[in-house]
């Protein structure tokens, strides 16, 4: 990375270095800045916070140009970001962090389950301005020039306003047309949950197996919520910070003190 004064820009995912998403974020992440990705060698969706420890951490370089290098590795999401910040940039000021873009939606509770959003997450805990994005299409041909055009925006008004300490923002795009978008809303996560189901199989060697399905429950009806924003065609950009704390509960709860 030769020029310097352009900001750092540290690009991870939940879907595999090989992923369209993670190609369509690494070209919006280009026009502002020096990249580097760290992203799996592999797709691991649905690893939430996963770390690991057990087995060793093995990253390989796979492209270095002037402004911008490529790794893959064998860990989660929130590995890539570790591994981006103590191994490959260490000692490096990193101005921003982005996850994504993911191939499906990352709202409601999904944010718990997501490694997508658990990368920015993780990014946030060490105080980087970190962004999670999300396309409402689980298909490895999805169509990402609308969610990467309002990556854009987003990340160009985050390089000029900064976010508030801790903060990640987990945005998603609706999967329709780019003249079908609203614009964007600041949301809080819906109320909603997954109703799972799990659907008993047998191999071809007669051993039952089972997969894992369901739906989602929403009986949220705010207009603030992100799945509000969504169904009407707007941007979901949702704030989030990791600590879990119920405040509301902690004086309810007193009584387990005596």
């Amino acid at each position: 990375m030769t020029n310097n004064s352009r900001p750092l820009i540290l690009v991870v995912n939940d879907d595999g270095y090989q992923a369209k998403g993670l190609s369509a974020l690494v070209h919006v992440a280009q026009k502002f800045g020096n990249v580097v990705v760290v992203a799996p060698d592999g797709t691991r969706s649905g690893m939430s916070h996963a770390v690991t420890f057990n087995d060793p951490l093995r990253l390989t370089g796979i492209t270095t140009d002037d402004n911008l290098t490529i790794y893959k590795t064998n860990g989660t999401p929130v590995d890539c970001v570790k591994l981006g910040q103590k191994v490959v940039l260490k000692d490096k000021k990193i101005d921003l962090i982005l996850s994504g873009i993911n191939h499906g939606s990352n709202s409601s509770i999904s944010v718990i389950y997501s490694g997508t959003v658990a990368a920015a997450l993780e990014g946030s805990i060490e105080n980087f301005p970190s962004i999670a994005f999300s396309l409402l299409n689980y298909s490895e041909e999805a169509d990402f020039s609308a969610a990467a055009f309002y990556a854009e925006k987003i990340v160009e008004k985050v390089l000029e306003n900064p976010l508030p300490p801790h903060t990640a923002l987990n945005v998603n795009i609706p999967n329709v047309q780019r003249s079908d978008i609203k614009g964007m809303k600041i949301t809080r996560q819906t109320k909603a949950f997954w109703h799972e189901e799990f659907i008993k199989r047998k191999d071809p060697n007669g051993k039952n197996y089972y997969w894992a399905t369901g739906y989602l429950i929403n009986e949220d009806t705010g207009k603030d919520s992100c799945e509000w924003a969504l169904k009407n065609n707007y941007v979901s950009i949702q704030p989030l910070h990791f600590d879990l704390t119920a405040y509301e509960h902690i004086n309810k709860l007193k009584f387990l003190e005596k």
